[in-house]
């Protein structure tokens, strides 16, 4: 029902440790944060808290993801395990700030694409379904 993506940038939070929890937070803000979906309360069945969200990241390789604060950045719905891929990119900002903990000027960008669905027990497919629009249907 609903296909978005964000991205988000950490210039210097948990690099160090490995993480990309921060970007990867404000990757599905960025691509929720400027939609209104009010629809969900009349077209899914059993409303907001019903509704399936589905989150795939591209983080760069070698970075972690904590999936307890992705689930968090959703106030409703039924996640389904979050798919982290190989993507992003790290840069560098050419600035350290030692009191933020920065040993060095990496920066990382995590990408973020959010589908909403939800389960039709009347489906009797297997896996993604794909819709043509180009017949405006």
């Amino acid at each position: 029902m609903f296909v978005q993506c964000g991205f988000g940038c950490d210039q210097h939070g948990d690099r160090e440790s490995g993480g990309a929890t921060t970007a990867a937070v404000r990757a599905c803000r960025n691509a929720i944060e400027f939609n209104s979906i009010p629809g969900m309360v009349d077209h899914v069945p059993g409303g907001r808290e019903a509704m399936l969200i589905k989150v795939r990241l591209g983080v760069p390789e070698g970075y972690y993801v904590e999936h307890d604060q992705i689930y968090a950045t959703f106030p409703y719905g039924n996640m389904l395990p979050i798919e982290v891929v190989t993507g992003g990119l790290t840069y560098g900002s050419g600035r350290v700030v030692s009191e933020l903990g920065d040993t060095d000027d990496t920066a990382i960008i995590v990408a973020a694409a959010v589908s909403i669905g939800y389960h039709d027990p009347s489906f009797k497919g297997e896996g993604h379904v794909i819709h043509d629009t180009r017949d405006g249907k």
